[in-house]
């Protein structure tokens, strides 16, 4: 009987607190409305996790209302309206225009329409109604591991087992999208036909979790090995893309013409004329190009992979890319349950040049994190085939626009032509692209760095310390990550690695590739102004088969001053 009386206290206990709960949840919900306060005011409250302290505004409604760190921001405790059907249509909610029946919605109510619902800054693992889709990194099937789910949408918040966006920095122009209007955020893509045209089979590293921690290694099959979860309603989406296309370079036509790259029908095709005004093809030689599959990579880290790979803990690596990019991802510190992150970053693309003798396919790849095997079994994971390996780094400057500061551009199409005559013995050559512009220390700097180097007497002594009085550090681009494409491709050994860096070549021996055989550009290539770079980077302990460059020596390589490559 006692018992019971005590069970009825307890029920009237709860069911008073539930009331108090509804009335509080009332005035935070006028209080973070986007028409009374902005989300600045909204907080959350002093936590500690992982022994790192978050602080709490004085002046925020969680300081004003005892416990309110049960109800700001938590989407265990209330559900957000869904986003009004009028959004599904650009025309009703861009600024101005609208159908005759349904006026445009003003800047403040489209606002309201789209994110009805208090802002949710952080979430926790110990609130009401967080249960993420499990995910075990390294698993050997699809269904062992779980999809990888980012989104914030109503039906995947509480799913959540990942950080940060999918497509990496262009993220923001999604955003953008949805808030001027033009993209519906609860668009559900149509993945029907856009399977990979060439196979990427599993091989055992995708079930290592050491080998593979940068990138989803069942990114290209999502759509189908997580149909039915993606058929539930969550936001599950592709991180890989696979395709096929034709690669054309004007420095391939030249190579092609004097002889240097053979044309043979199967790898390289001579090109179809180009027409005239009239629609006559022009005479001449037409140019050749590359039969090639291209395949697409976003970054996907796995944190406790990556913080090993640089042998820092887990809780330095969150720190860090919490604090450094001005506090963008807080649950980088109160989400230590979820262990993936889908960083804010560029890609890679890998191009495969490769030729089977069974069905006189050629393959290349270009992409970022992906090459291809078609047909029989893939010469990338055949160790009897010959294999020769670029790893290039981002330079639109060279790249693209053809400047003479650097070698970058010359070696890319270096390394290419030796893809390629690889392919043709009866190997296979891949090229690897990493978007890592200006040694991962972006344009600007780089650009910066020229202004240094023509103004302060740009000598090969100097290279790497006009770097160093700007950036802080000679060179970002820290390969730890960089051998996870070789190993989700099946890589075991490359007999060719064009590459000076030894950097590369060591991240990618200590994984456990042996490289036969590493050269470097020839000297016949390197532009003018880039015997600076080049002479720096040797005397710095750089691979190279000439000549040694010593400190002494690297006062007399000097470049062009501005006023010389002006005409």
């Amino acid at each position: 009987m006692a018992s019971e009386d005590a069970l009825t206290k307890i029920l009237a206990q709860l069911e008073a607190l539930q009331a108090s709960q509804a009335q509080m949840q009332s005035k935070l919900d006028s209080l973070a409305s986007p028409a009374s306060a902005s989300s600045s005011r909204i907080a959350t409250p002093p936590r500690k996790t992982a022994g790192l302290p978050i602080p709490t505004r004085t002046d925020s409604p969680s300081a004003l209302i005892p416990n309110a760190a049960s109800y700001i921001g938590s989407p265990g405790l209330s559900t957000s309206p869904p986003v009004p059907s009028v959004l599904s249509h650009h025309a009703v909610i861009g600024p101005n225009v609208g159908p005759v029946d349904k006026p445009a919605l003003t800047p403040k109510e489209r606002e309201k329409a789209l994110y009805p619902q208090r802002v949710i800054i952080t979430t926790y693992p110990d609130q009401s109604g967080i249960k993420p889709v499990p995910i075990t990194w390294g698993a050997a099937t699809p269904a062992e591991r779980g999809p990888v789910l980012c989104s914030r949408q109503n039906n995947s918040i509480k799913s959540r087992n990942a950080i940060g966006a999918h497509s990496g920095s262009y993220s923001i122009y999604r955003a953008l999208a949805i808030a001027i209007g033009t993209l519906d955020p609860h668009h559900k893509p149509n993945y029907a036909l856009t399977d990979p045209p060439v196979d990427i089979p599993f091989v055992p590293a995708w079930a290592d979790p050491k080998k593979i921690v940068s990138f989803d290694p069942w990114g290209h099959l999502t759509p189908q090995v997580f149909k039915d979860q993606a058929d539930a309603g969550l936001d599950v989406r592709p991180s890989i893309a696979i395709t096929k296309a034709h690669i054309k370079m004007s420095e391939l036509d030249g190579a092609a013409a004097s002889g240097a790259l053979k044309v043979d029908g199967k790898v390289v095709l001579d090109s179809v004329p180009l027409k005239d005004e009239h629609g006559q093809p022009m005479q001449g030689f037409p140019g050749v190009e590359l039969v090639t599959s291209k395949a697409a990579v976003e970054p996907v880290w796995y944190l406790p992979g990556v913080a090993e790979r640089f042998g820092i803990s887990e809780g330095l690596l969150r720190r860090a890319l919490f604090e450094d990019t001005g506090g963008m991802y807080p649950e980088l510190i109160t989400r230590p349950d979820i262990k993936v992150f889908l960083p804010p970053i560029g890609g890679l693309t890998a191009y495969i040049c490769e030729l089977d003798r069974i069905v006189r396919v050629m393959r290349a790849c270009l992409s970022d994190e992906r090459a291809l095997p078609v047909g029989n079994p893939a010469y990338l994971r055949d160790e009897s085939k010959e294999l020769t390996l670029r790893v290039h780094d981002e330079c639109n400057g060279s790249d693209v626009f053809g400047s003479d500061i650097c070698t970058c551009k010359p070696y890319l199409v270096f390394a290419i032509e030796e893809a390629v005559r690889c392919a043709q013995r009866g190997g296979v050559g891949l090229v690897v692209y990493f978007r890592k512009e200006g040694r991962a220390l972006g344009e600007v700097t780089k650009y910066l760095v020229y202004n240094l180097r023509k103004r302060g007497g740009d000598s090969a002594d100097k290279y790497f310390k006009s770097t160093e009085m700007i950036a802080g550090v000679k060179d970002m681009r820290f390969q730890a990550l960089m051998p996870d494409i070789l190993h989700w491709l099946g890589v075991k050994k490359i007999d060719n690695m064009v590459s000076m860096s030894d950097m590369k070549y060591n991240a990618i021996v200590e994984s456990g590739i042996p490289i036969l055989k590493r050269y470097d550009l020839p000297d016949h290539l390197i532009p003018p102004d880039s015997r600076v770079e080049i002479d720096a980077k040797i005397a710095a302990g750089y691979f190279t088969s000439g000549k040694k460059v010593t400190e002494a020596d690297l006062i007399k390589t000097v470049g062009r001053t501005w006023e010389e490559t002006e005409h």
